[in-house]
């Protein structure tokens, strides 16, 4: 599962071009033809969602009330569930097909979100430019477990706690 949301990131990374830190997701949608709307959202705990309608462009919903930080990893997490998930059937006036995100999916216990949450942290930093980027902060700040996650955090334009998270994963800090 998440070998595939590796592969997917990558794959987009690639046929995209432009992999510098810090990745535009902005840019990665317009390439895959998904508009990005942002807004405030009545229910505060959703943070995003993916629309996809027959015969129009997809659209991913942003709730502009979060940090750029949150707002940035809801684009990449919709973006994964637009590339590898079908998405679940909801009808308004016509049958719609939404991912939404919100503070359960947020905490992955669902499939699809574990793999959506995959795409994200590996679109947003990729393995290959953190190793890349960490070799390139001071030895003391690589020996600081947390101010070498905040250094990188700067660098890939997202919270310190999602590159905290995504060192430990990728087994460069414990």
């Amino acid at each position: 599962m998440a070998r595939r949301a590796e592969q997917a990131a990558g794959r987009l990374l690639a046929e995209a071009g432009g992999t510098a830190p810090p990745v535009s997701v902005e840019r990665l949608a317009a390439h895959l033809g998904v508009i990005v709307s942002r807004s405030a959202f009545k229910d505060g705990d959703v943070s995003g969602m993916l629309i996809r309608q027959d015969g129009r462009q997809p659209v991913v919903g942003v709730n502009d009330v979060h940090s750029s930080h949150r707002q940035r990893f809801t684009i990449a997490h919709e973006l994964g569930h637009y590339l590898l998930h079908p998405g679940r059937e909801i009808v308004l006036d016509r049958p719609v097909r939404v991912n939404l995100r919100d503070k359960t999916s947020s905490m992955a216990t669902d499939r699809e979100e574990i793999e959506a949450n995959a795409f994200a942290a590996n679109l947003l930093m990729p393995a290959d430019l953190v190793r890349s980027e960490l070799q390139r902060l001071s030895a003391v700040i690589r020996q600081d477990p947390e101010r070498c996650a905040s250094a990188l955090a700067v660098i890939f334009d997202v919270s310190d706690s999602a590159m905290g998270f995504r060192l430990i994963n990728l087994g460069l800090v414990s």
